[in-house]
Order: structure tokens, then C-alpha cells, then sequence
């Protein structure tokens, strides 16, 4: 090749190089949704917790967020690692982060069935190329004394399995102690009403793209946004 085309040449791939790094640019961590998969149970399912952070992210106007849910009623992590498809679902996404959610675990040995199915999940999430997260679910209204075990539980589960912790019962403690008339539980006095899968949503989206919760727009009355703006941000504060 002549010394004239081969500078030519070398020009254009260096263009074309320079243009394929600034759509990737365009396309980064900034604009390439968030994709997460949700592997839970009714307390992720009640009111479609996955669309409720999808709709967060589109109101926060930032990265956006798409979701796949897995969640049966009445499912632990570890018939989910059976029988549910949520393993499936692993293998055919290309997921960013892996969301897991259990029961409260207020008891030893829920507690360790918890830690022990978390770290299964995580590892195999990770060997997948995605980032695992356990969500801490919160026990049944009329066990308020329970609330500070499943926090606990859900923490160390979390550390041992190198998770992230999204902390939802510790945000659901902070928002019932500025607000104890809050109506965080929908009738049956265990699954979220939509005020409490608004609050879990804020924590997930927060705790998963760096959001500072207290800047997120949420659709509710202006006093009970401050309350679950608060919430979110010192269970997550707390997480750090």
C-alpha cells in the first residue's frame, strides 16, 4: 500500500474509532438501562414492586431501569433455586443486578436458612456477570418487637454473601417512628399497602443506582414524601 492511502486509511479507522468511543460514551453507565431481575415472593409481588422502581426511574428523569419478577407467593430462595424458573430467568437475561427477597427470618434458623441461600444465590448471580442484592423484607405488623431481628438477619446475610443490602425494613422502622399512623401494611397486616411498596421502591432504586433517595419525585401527598424521603435516606445512610 502507498504511504499516501495507508495515512488515509489509517485516518478513517481512527474516526471511526473516535465515533464508536463517543456512542459508547452516550450509551454508558449514565444511559444503558439498569436491567434487574426480581427473584422473590408475594412481598415483592404485591402491588408489582418491579414496576414501581421502573416508574421511579422514569420520574427521577437519570438512568433508566428495566425489571423481570419472579415471584410466587409463599416461595423461599431456596425453592426458588428448585423449582420456580427463577434460575431460567438467570440464565436467559443479561442482568445487571439480581434482586433476592425472603421472609423476615426473625428466628435462628430462619435466620440461617437465609444466610445460606442468600450466598447460594449470590454466587451463582455473580457468576452470571451480575451484582446480587438482598431486599430486607419486614416482619407482620403485630410482631413490631420482630422488626430489629429482621434487620439483623438481613444484614448479615447480606454481608456474608457479599451482597448489596437494600435495607426496606430498616426505611420501614425509621418512616413508622416519624409517622407510627403511616399506612406502610395493606390490609392483612404483613404485605405492603402501596405507601410501603412506594418507600421499598425508593430504597431499591436508591440503593441500586446511587440516587440520593431525597431528590427522587414520588406521586404521594407532600408530608408522607417527606416522611419516606427521610426514611430512605437514614436506612441507606446507615448501610454505608
Amino acid at each position: 500500500m502507498e504511504p499516501r492511502l495507508r495515512r488515509a486509511t489509517a485516518a478513517l479507522l481512527a474516526a471511526v474509532l473516535l465515533t464508536a468511543t463517543a456512542c459508547g460514551g452516550a450509551d454508558g453507565d449514565g444511559e444503558r438501562p439498569l436491567r434487574v431481575l426480581f427473584v422473590g415472593n408475594s412481598l415483592t409481588a404485591t402491588n408489582d414492586l418491579a414496576a414501581a422502581v421502573r416508574a421511579l426511574a422514569a420520574e427521577a428523569g437519570q438512568r433508566p431501569v428495566e425489571t423481570q419478577m419472579v415471584a410466587p407467593g409463599g416461595v423461599s430462595l431456596e425453592e426458588h433455586w428448585r423449582s420456580t424458573g427463577a434460575r431460567q430467568a438467570l440464565d436467559e437475561g443479561r442482568w445487571d443486578v439480581v434482586v433476592l427477597q425472603q421472609g423476615p427470618s426473625t428466628l435462628p434458623e430462619s435466620r440461617a436458612h437465609l444466610r445460606t441461600w442468600t450466598r447460594r444465590w449470590a454466587d451463582e448471580a455473580r457468576a452470571h456477570g451480575a451484582r446480587p442484592a438482598l431486599l430486607g423484607a419486614w416482619p407482620e405488623a403485630a410482631r413490631p418487637e420482630a422488626l430489629q431481628a429482621a434487620i439483623d438477619s438481613h444484614a448479615a446475610a447480606a454481608t456474608a454473601s457479599d451482597a448489596t443490602l437494600l435495607p426496606v425494613a430498616a426505611a420501614w422502622r425509621a418512616a413508622l417512628r416519624r409517622d407510627p399512623r403511616l399506612e406502610l401494611y395493606g390490609p392483612d397486616g404483613f404485605h405492603p399497602g402501596q405507601l410501603g411498596t412506594t418507600l421499598a421502591a425508593l430504597v431499591v432504586y436508591a440503593g441500586l443506582t446511587g440516587a440520593d433517595p431525597e431528590r427522587v419525585p414520588l406521586e404521594i401527598d407532600g408530608a408522607a414524601a417527606h416522611i419516606l424521603h427521610a426514611a430512605a435516606a437514614e436506612a441507606l445512610a446507615a448501610t454505608g
